[in-house]
């Protein structure tokens, strides 16, 4: 039985999701394939994503390839209670989520959509898989595997592989070179910028704005901002990131990269009296701890498009404030104790998806990294039992079929390789 703040909602988000199957063109042929050829019937999926239209065409396509699906929220905030409501109407699929949940209550949701006992999974984050691992170990032989969404959620799962603690197969969705394009450099760096300016009614422009990370995310932060007139400052670790790919670059690469982008590269100590705005995206905690709050200037806007509300050292922050004032639903001002204002946007967790500012990445975004994902489960579903226990990347075929299909719907075919070209590039015998 689900489990949503407002069923009376449903008709609005009904027409929140037929935008979504209007605008998410993979998706949709995607989902007439699966409705053929039924690649997860019989199969119980349990999903924990941030649930707003777009996830709801995903979860669509799934019922659509013959799965039973159980649906909460990765994220406390980022629920659209329309869209909830409206997945209720659907046979076969049961939703366990509202906007503004409690730590208790976004625990329990996702301990329902597991009481399915799932054989499949997609997360984002890996707090439902850990689950599964550590708390409910009972389930893991209904596990066929999952897919993983996020940057933060395969660190994890890469440290549980390295100690052997992963007990059942992991598609890397997150890293298909689609999914960065797609969703982290030109979603992150649109839909974060936008609910910003959703949430102040603050220019970029001529504003000192400081990407704190420059990954994928951080790269499409930073392009964006200076795009809209930000004089823009790059912060990067001075290390390689643990269970980093080896063909990944370092910190000192990516800062010599924003370096040679253009942009101003620092570290934080530098960068925190030079900041309007302060954007996090590293997957890492406290990147901003509260010896650099303590030097940013009056008015200074601390904004988190991270997974986890750790990167702003938020307990720390409360520690030298003496008084929170809540401007708006996504923005409280807190007055340390020596009178200076600092604003934190959206309590430090997504800025881009926390409601009611955040919608999310675009539609567009969001049709590529889904079309992975149903995709990353019609692999498990075909290959079960035959994978090993490990964070295995998208193979590559699929990457390159959402790329295509992500051209095609703009009409564009690309110059296809001669039979001579390909000898030419595959052979060796031939000079110049």
């Amino acid at each position: 039985m689900s489990k949503v703040k407002a069923i009376k909602l449903a008709d609005e988000g009904m027409k929140e999701l037929e935008w979504a199957e209007k605008n998410m063109p993979i998706l949709t042929a995607i989902q007439k394939r699966f409705e053929k050829e039924q690649p997860l019937k019989g199969k119980k999926v349990s999903l924990a994503l941030h649930l707003e239209k777009k996830t709801g065409q995903l979860i669509r396509t799934l019922r659509a390839g013959g799965a039973t699906v159980r649906v909460a929220s990765c994220n406390p905030l980022t629920t659209d209670d329309r869209v909830a409501a409206a997945l209720t109407k659907f046979d076969g699929i049961e939703v366990f989520a509202w906007a503004n949940q409690s730590t208790e209550d976004y625990y329990a949701n996702l301990n329902s959509v597991l009481d399915s006992k799932p054989n499949l999974l997609i997360d984002d984050g890996a707090d439902l898989i850990n689950i599964i691992h550590f708390k409910r170990p009972e389930l893991i032989p209904n596990v066929v595997g999952a897919s993983e969404e996020t940057t933060t959620g395969i660190i994890r799962l890469k440290a549980m592989e390295k100690e052997g603690a992963l007990k059942f197969p992991i598609i890397n969705a997150n890293g298909a070179y689609s999914k960065h394009l797609f969703d982290n450099r030109y979603g992150t760096g649109q839909s974060a910028l936008n609910a910003i300016m959703t949430i102040t009614n603050n220019l970029i422009a001529g504003k000192n704005v400081v990407i704190v990370g420059y990954g994928w995310c951080g790269r499409g932060l930073a392009i964006r901002a200076r795009g809209m007139g930000a004089r823009t400052i790059v912060v990067e670790a001075g290390d390689r990131m643990p269970y980093a790919e080896e063909t990944e670059p370092s910190g000192w690469h990516k800062g010599l990269e924003a370096l040679y982008e253009g942009f101003e590269v620092m570290n934080m100590e530098e960068a925190a009296s030079k900041g309007d705005l302060f954007i996090t995206a590293t997957g890492d905690k406290k990147v901003i701890d509260v010896k650099h709050m303590k030097e940013m200037k009056d008015g200074a806007m601390l904004a988190n498009a991270g997974h986890f509300d750790l990167e702003i050292d938020i307990p720390g922050l409360e520690k030298i404030t003496k008084e929170i004032k809540e401007i708006n639903p996504n923005c409280e001002e807190y007055i340390l104790k020596e009178g200076k204002r600092i604003y934190l946007l959206s309590k430090g967790r997504l800025v881009n998806l926390a409601r009611p500012a955040g919608q999310g990445h675009p539609l567009e975004i969001m049709d590529g990294s889904f079309a992975i994902q149903a995709l990353a489960l019609e692999h498990l579903a075909k290959h079960e039992g035959k994978l090993q226990n490990k964070v295995i990347n998208i193979p590559t075929e699929l990457d390159d079929y959402v790329a295509r299909m992500a051209l095609e719907s703009h009409k564009i075919q690309l110059q296809p390789l001669t039979d001579e070209q390909r000898e030419y590039l595959t052979g060796f015998k031939e000079g110049t």
